[in-house]
């Protein structure tokens, strides 16, 4: 891998809660510290497209979205997401040609102690080197088509659709 690019879309691996009586926000993109701070062994860029809970996001943004990692030069690819409509974007960037693109996020802010969100980037840089050009979601310690997948909200994980996980 060369160099990878990381696009950041908000979602709860973003989000910053202020106290109890009030909202989150979704905060500056954690992945570049995340990175720096595992001293990971490989170059990386980090675009902010978008700080929005991904229950928030449109057609438009995954345009948005879609057509930035189209003009970048990087064929590795990691995507920051939300949880709730990660599958949905990933499904819209599965086509873009000579791409790996793999979709990551949290259930937890990254800034909480016991976040899965070093674990889940972890598997994210893994997936996108070793896996071919297509979009896939890197979660729970699986990778996963985003064919093949979808978020059970009640148990708050991901899970096989209509089959397994390559993973």
């Amino acid at each position: 891998m060369d160099e990878l690019l990381v696009v950041s879309t908000g979602g709860t691996i973003d989000k910053v809660y202020f106290d109890d009586k009030s909202d989150y926000q979704v905060g500056e993109p954690q992945i570049g510290n995340i990175l720096r701070e595992l001293g990971v062994a490989f170059r990386f860029t980090v675009v902010p497209a978008l700080r929005k809970d991904s229950l928030h996001l449109t057609d438009e943004d995954r345009a948005l979205v879609r057509a930035l990692i189209a003009a970048q030069p990087q064929r590795h690819v990691l995507v920051t997401h939300g949880t709730d409509t990660m599958v949905e974007t990933a499904r819209v960037l599965a086509d873009l040609p000579g791409k790996t693109i793999v979709l990551t996020g949290a259930l937890n802010p990254a800034r909480f102690r016991g976040s899965d969100a070093e674990f889940n980037i972890g598997c994210a840089v893994g997936a996108v080197q070793a896996l071919p050009p297509g979009a896939w979601i890197a979660m729970n310690g699986r990778v996963w088509d985003p064919a093949k997948v979808r978020k059970n909200a009640a148990a708050n994980r991901f899970e096989a659709v209509g089959g397994e996980a390559p993973g």
